[in-house]
């Protein structure tokens, strides 16, 4: 999975260096909704890998830095962006979503000068979580 990725990631290398165009309009959560309900999808940054989200029924999410550490969580809208909240941060994460190309970009609007997120593979599978840490 890891190569899938990488050459993913590369082929969207040089949308990433040209950007992205500025007229696309950032999608409502309804058709936020309907683009990624059952999917994973896997996000680069800056040609290289960053993380992964499930998207599930009823607007839940899981969230890994693909790391094998999920976060659960859920998402909403709010003033035209999708706001996420996951367990262990209840502070809202939002962002505007917009189909370019083939997939989606994500603008972090907490801070959008920071942070711009490329889909750069979906699937029908879960993700892969590990259990909590056990030992002493």
């Amino acid at each position: 999975m890891k190569q899938i990725l990488a050459s993913a990631l590369i082929a969207a290398l040089p949308f990433v260096l040209t950007g992205p165009s500025q007229a696309a309009e950032a999608m409502n959560g309804d058709q936020f909704e309907r683009y990624v309900e059952g999917k994973t999808l896997y996000f680069g940054l800056g040609g290289n890998a960053y993380g992964v989200e499930r998207y599930l029924p009823d607007r839940k999410v899981q969230w890994s830095f693909l790391d094998g550490k999920c976060k659960d969580g859920e998402w909403y809208e709010d003033a035209g962006q999708i706001c996420f909240v996951y367990e262990d941060n209840p502070n809202p994460q939002c962002w505007s979503f917009f189909r370019d190309g083939t997939g989606l970009r994500a603008v972090f609007e907490n801070n959008p000068e920071s942070t711009v997120l490329y889909e750069v593979e979906q699937s029908d599978e879960p993700m892969l979580c590990y259990g909590p840490d056990v030992g002493v």
